[in-house]
C-alpha cells in the first residue's frame, strides 16, 4: 500500500508542477506578444509620421544638414522616393 500511496503522490505532484509550467509559458508568451505589438505600433507610426518641416535659415551647411537627414530617412524607408524629392525641392528652394 505503501508504494501504491507514494506512485500516486509523485503523479499528483508532477501533475500539478505541469499545470503551473503551462500556465507560466501562457502568461509569458502573452507577455510576448503584447510587448511585439507595442513595438509594432511603434515603428508603424514612425512610419505613418509626416516629414519633419524644414527649419528656417537659408545658410548652405543648414541645407545641406536638411538634405543629409531627408536622405538617411529615405534610405531607411521612412520617406518614398517621391517625398525625398518633393521635400528637397522646398529645402533648396525651387
Amino acid at each position: 500500500m505503501g508504494l501504491l500511496r507514494a506512485v500516486a503522490r509523485t503523479a499528483v505532484v508532477a501533475g500539478t508542477a505541469t499545470a503551473v509550467s503551462n500556465n507560466v509559458s501562457r502568461r509569458q508568451a502573452g507577455r510576448w506578444a503584447a510587448q511585439e505589438q507595442q513595438q509594432h505600433a511603434a515603428q508603424y507610426q514612425q512610419q505613418q509620421a509626416p516629414p519633419p518641416a524644414p527649419p528656417s535659415g537659408g545658410g548652405m551647411d543648414n541645407k545641406l544638414a536638411q538634405l543629409a537627414t531627408l536622405g538617411q530617412l529615405r534610405d531607411q524607408g521612412v520617406l518614398s522616393e517621391a517625398e525625398f524629392q518633393a521635400q528637397k525641392a522646398v529645402i533648396l528652394g525651387s
